[in-house]
């Protein structure tokens, strides 16, 4: 099965049913190094991950390695090019659940991202960050401690596709040219619009069934959480692009009102509820103009439709949603892209989980870990329906490579996500505990300490794996 790497000889499958994996006690997980800083950072991870399963668990349970290769490291290996190896993609086809460190994006090569290669191939449609505040670590927000949020980001489609042609190219000339003078005219709502002849073109694909698994996801995640975290926002740019990310949040909402409508309540329809339960006598048109303050200049037909929305949630929800028991279910709600960017740092506390399409994920979890202290503390997970790979979200600093210095805290905390997924929180909880303690005893790498006041002296990359160890 494989060419130049052998599994161990000891330890058990991941496997998966109905998209969650089934672990046993010693589950074989391939790891990847990393390139440049990996060096580094994959041993200290690593032996934090081995303490914390051994304390939690007193030996019962055991993770067996198995390395495996991408990048640099595996162009040094199996040769030029040769930066996402058949062996690599069999082990994680075959072991379900892998970690990995930062890799080169390669130049000459004929991928574009690693990162996004292995997304595609697994069909990894759910990239998972969490943004969550360690007390303690220097942020250049005044109240870093009131965000801690989940971003959900539709991991396969939108322009990562990587569906575009070159300004100039035969193909791409073609396309504008049928556009230009077929598709565009044959839809009046574009109306005399026209693509200049000198353009790149890219596709940018939003499909409901990518949308909606992504929200199922968000969903069911958000009814682990505790009562007064499970909110589910929709984040999209729908007011201008109205059939990739407008549809993006309608098929969202279409899902939580039918696969969850016992458990969920959309902001709206909350809204409606609640103006019944303080007047029972306010009429449907009243509990409209309620909702929608421009009610009045609107026209006959949309005043309709708005009043047929109210009497239909009063009609089909109020004997399972009315009387206040709404409060106790997942709200659903849906914010404009550029608001959620303001209203993480303005108001970050209102909000849990944000679920959003490729690019505007991409955005908004580096922004929302630059608020609770950089992409140095940023875990993240790439999840299917029959693989995960868990993943450092920094790229390689290869000028730090080698020299014990870098913050192991982003792959380190991707493992945590990774424990987890496996259902190991025990472990996960030692090493958050561990992390924490480290922080606020000052015991950091130099990218923390630097920013720390008073200034304290930074540890190495390595020491800082032994300070997470003693403060579990």
């Amino acid at each position: 099965m494989y060419e130049k790497i052998t599994p161990p000889t000891e330890g058990s499958r991941i496997t998966f049913e109905n998209g969650e994996p089934t672990v046993p006690d010693n589950p074989i997980i391939p790891f990847i190094r990393g390139d440049g800083t990996g060096v580094d950072i994959w041993p200290a991870a690593q032996k934090v991950f081995d303490a914390a399963v051994a304390k939690a668990y007193g030996g019962q349970r055991q993770i067996v390695w198995f390395k495996v290769y991408a990048g640099d490291e595996a162009c040094e290996l199996y040769g030029t090019y040769q930066y996402l190896p058949e062996d690599t993609l069999t082990a994680i086809r075959e072991y379900g659940v892998a970690i990995k460190g930062p890799l080169t994006t390669p130049v000459g090569g004929g991928i574009r991202s690693l990162n996004v290669a292995l997304r595609q191939i697994f069909d990894l449609y759910a990239c998972i960050r969490p943004c969550k505040y360690y007390p303690g670590t220097p942020s250049p927000h005044k109240t870093p401690e009131k965000l801690d949020v989940i971003i959900y980001r539709e991991n396969t489609e939108d322009i990562y596709l990587g569906i575009e042609w070159k300004q100039g190219s035969e193909v791409g000339d073609r396309l504008i040219k049928i556009l230009n003078e077929d598709l565009i005219p044959a839809t009046p709502e574009h109306g005399k619009k026209r693509i200049p002849l000198d353009s790149g073109i890219g596709i940018k694909p939003i499909s409901k069934t990518g949308s909606q698994r992504l929200v199922r996801r968000a969903l069911r995640h958000a009814l682990r959480l505790p009562k007064h975290k499970q909110m589910v926002t929709l984040v999209h740019k729908g007011n201008i692009m109205k059939y990739t990310e407008g549809a993006f949040r309608d098929w969202g909402y279409e899902l939580a009102t039918s696969e969850f409508r016992a458990e969920c309540v959309t902001e709206r329809e909350s809204w409606i509820l609640s103006n019944r339960e303080k007047n029972p006598a306010l009429s449907i048109e009243d509990n409209a103009r309620m909702i929608d303050p421009g009610y009045d200049a609107l026209t006959a037909e949309k005043k309709a439709q708005i009043c047929d929305e109210v009497k239909f949630v009063l009609d089909a929800i109020w004997d399972t949603h009315g009387n206040g028991q709404w409060k106790d279910k997942i709200m659903v709600n849906d914010r404009i892209a550029d608001s959620i960017f303001q209203q993480i740092q303005t108001r970050p506390d209102e909000y849990s989980i944000l679920a959003t399409m490729n690019l505007n994920g991409d955005y908004l979890s580096d922004a929302a870990a630059a608020v609770v202290g950089g992409l140095g503390m940023g875990p993240g997970a790439n999840i299917g329906d029959s693989a995960a790979i868990f993943e450092a979200t920094h790229g390689t600093a290869p000028k730090h490579a080698g020299l014990d210095r870098i913050n192991p805290g982003s792959v380190i905390l991707s493992g945590v996500m990774m424990l987890e997924y496996m259902g190991w929180q025990e472990a996960a909880d030692l090493i958050k505990k561990g992390i924490g303690g480290a922080i606020s005893a000052g015991e950091v790498t130099y990218d923390l300490a630097r920013l720390m006041e008073p200034p304290v002296e930074p540890l190495k990359c390595s020491e800082f794996a032994n300070a997470i160890i003693r403060h579990f």
